[in-house]
């Protein structure tokens, strides 16, 4: 069996994902070493994968977009982060790749340090994205902007028209500062975000059809596996969750710092009279301004499996993780993108017909309530998705993707080294 690195950004909501794919791989005999934050260090050694943290540095450097005042403020924000967080990644990788001298590297869509190091070896790899990459496809609009597919010559002339600006100002922003990065590990320059996201031989990405846009082509080395479900292990139900004596709706916010405790306390206000119990999570800290209702229970952090379990509808920031998980279980969403990617699993979401999308600058406990009321509405539509990404195969396929498209072209290398010698086995 074969020895795989996997490095991942400091960020348990790519952590998640990417240990499903990880125990998976680990199950079939592959011996899994894993970089992470240091918050899912003892996760990871408990679920049996040689587990250590990234460098502490890395994850000082925090991810801070949600205070820009427009989105070019915030994608500078977020390029400034990732490409400084990547110039430790470079060290911090080749040391990880000496020390175990991996057979196949798995490596975070985020973690661009790490995925330039890759790019550089002989060692085979392949780029693991829990959420929609932006990746180019025909009939597909521009990334970023939250734009659903617009038929024929109209959207055609409006694709062509923002595709240059949306990523001419991307762009802009990332290849400088990214082929710097690329140039430091040892990695051929690359001309567009595009080449630059296809790099690897292999992406996985976690999601599925009719979620994704029934247009959305990226080519054979880009492929889908759904959403990859974990959670820590619950010992036991927690006695005021089985206690609940009514239908719940679950909102949840990001794992990342933003301002969208907003969201929660709009939801506790908005559903205070209706006949559902409100489970509201905030992982990334409870504010002192957050105030629980009769029919509300505020906490930081609960698997939500077994909230969802008995949920009419998940209310969420539009972070994939939390609104494929609803999906996943059927259960329609009302989302309420604040900032990244958000506006495009919201859009996603709409015009998918599992769920509704509101603005977070039109959020008010009114439209809150209307839209969480005819979200409940359209189970239909979500036990689609939910049938679409069953049928993408999940971590299982991802597995042998894996196994057949890296480890397969691993044994090619088995003998030899990382700098093209003889390698130690």
């Amino acid at each position: 069996m074969a020895t795989i690195l996997a490095y991942t950004s400091p960020a348990l909501g790519h952590l998640f994902p990417f240990n499903a794919l990880l125990l998976e791989l680990s199950g079939r005999g592959h011996k899994i070493h894993l970089r992470t934050v240091s918050a899912g260090v003892e996760m990871g050694r408990r679920l049996g994968f040689t587990t250590d943290t990234i460098d502490p540095r890395i994850e000082a450097i925090v991810h801070d977009d949600w205070k820009a005042s427009n989105p070019r403020a915030a994608l500078k924000r977020a390029v400034d982060v990732f490409c400084r967080r990547a110039a430790y990644e470079v060290v911090d990788f080749t040391n990880a790749i000496t020390r175990t001298r991996p057979d196949a590297l798995i490596v975070d869509v985020n973690c661009w340090g790490a995925q330039s190091v890759a790019d550089a070896r002989d060692i085979p790899w392949a780029c693991f994205s829990p959420y929609t990459p932006p990746l180019q496809s025909h009939g597909v609009p521009p990334f970023g902007l939250g734009l659903g597919p617009l038929p024929g010559v109209l959207g055609r002339v409006r694709d062509a028209t923002l595709r240059p600006i949306v990523m001419g100002m991307l762009e802009k922003a990332v290849l400088p500062l990214g082929n710097n990065i690329r140039a430091s590990a040892g990695a051929p320059p690359v001309a567009s975000v595009d080449e630059f996201m296809r790099r690897a031989p292999l992406m996985l990405v976690a999601s599925g059809k009719p979620f994704e846009y029934p247009q959305t082509n990226w080519g054979d080395t880009v492929q889908m596996i759904g959403p990859c479900m974990f959670e820590p292990a619950m010992d036991t139900v927690p006695d005021w969750l089985t206690a609940i004596d009514r239908p719940i709706v679950l909102v949840t916010t990001s794992s990342q710092q933003q301002a969208d405790a907003k969201l929660v306390a709009t939801a506790i206000t908005a559903l205070a009279d209706e006949p559902v119990h409100v489970v509201a999570t905030l992982p990334a800290g409870l504010p002192s301004d957050v105030t629980p209702g009769p029919n509300a229970t505020v906490c930081e952090f609960v698997p939500h499996g077994p909230v969802l379990d008995r949920a009419v509808c998940a209310v969420t920031h539009g972070g994939m993780g939390a609104t494929q998980k609803a999906l996943a279980r059927g259960v329609p969403v009302c989302v309420v993108p604040f900032g990244r990617d958000q506006f495009e699993v919201a859009r996603r979401v709409e015009v998918a017909g599992c769920g509704t999308r509101l603005p977070a600058k039109k959020l008010t406990a009114a439209r809150l309530l209307a839209d969480v009321r005819q979200a409940i509405t359209m189970t239909d539509g979500a036990r689609q998705v939910a049938a679409g990404f069953a049928a993408t195969g999940g971590v299982a396929r991802g597995a042998d993707l894996i196994e057949q498209r890296v480890l397969g072209t691993a044994l090619s290398f088995a003998g030899k080294d990382l700098e093209g010698g003889t390698r130690p086995r």
